[in-house]
């Protein structure tokens, strides 16, 4: 399975609640929703729907697991709703029960086993393992060389400051530019994979 990581991102590298004001407060984050602005549904809506028809399942943290989960089930109806709430589910969580996960087809991942666990999965046979938000647990995974697909979707926004999916441990990790699409807003869909180093 191919790990395919898409984030809503700031010019500045922030991916903190770019969906609404209470997704994500720490640290005093106050610009929640940043992204609105900028969605423009011809560019994303197709590059949503491609990158959910190639999943065969969709990995999250428990931030993101819960707003997700407490958005979806409830859209059925919607193909695009269907398609994600059909698909397999991990969620990496040492603080979530397996009873509080409740949409449909998802299987809890200890913190503790997050790597060697994921590591497996990306070595089985399938689709891709998809993931949008989950900083930290993105930002553990382009660590330990996991992603094999990273498609930013860069937002002309400046937000002073926020959660990041970059690591900062002083490693370089060259990256190849597959592909680029601008909207009219001015968002531009960037779609990166690991290049040897040159």
């Amino acid at each position: 399975m191919r790990i395919v990581i898409t984030e809503f991102i700031s010019l500045d590298g922030v991916v903190q609640a770019p969906g609404g004001p209470q997704e994500d407060t720490d640290g005093g984050f106050a610009h929640g929703g940043w992204s609105h602005p900028y969605f423009d549904e011809e560019v994303l809506g197709p590059a949503f729907t491609e990158g959910l028809e190639k999943a065969e399942a969709l990995l999250y943290g428990r931030r993101t697991y819960l707003t997700m989960a407490g958005a979806w089930p409830e859209r059925a109806g919607d193909p695009f709703a269907d398609r994600l709430n059909s698909l397999k589910k991990y969620v990496v969580t040492d603080t979530l029960t397996d009873s509080e996960l409740t949409w449909d087809n998802t299987t809890r991942i200890p913190g503790g086993e997050a790597v060697a666990r994921i590591r497996e999965l990306r070595e089985s046979e399938g689709g891709d393992l998809a993931m949008m938000g989950s900083p930290t647990l993105v930002r553990t995974l382009l660590q330990e060389g996991l992603v094999d697909e990273l498609c930013l979707v860069v937002m002309p926004v400046l937000l002073g400051g926020g959660k990041s999916i970059f690591p900062a441990d002083g490693g370089k990790r060259p990256l190849e530019l597959v592909s680029t699409v601008t909207g009219k807003t001015g968002v531009q869909v960037c779609v990166y994979r690991p290049a040897a180093e040159g």
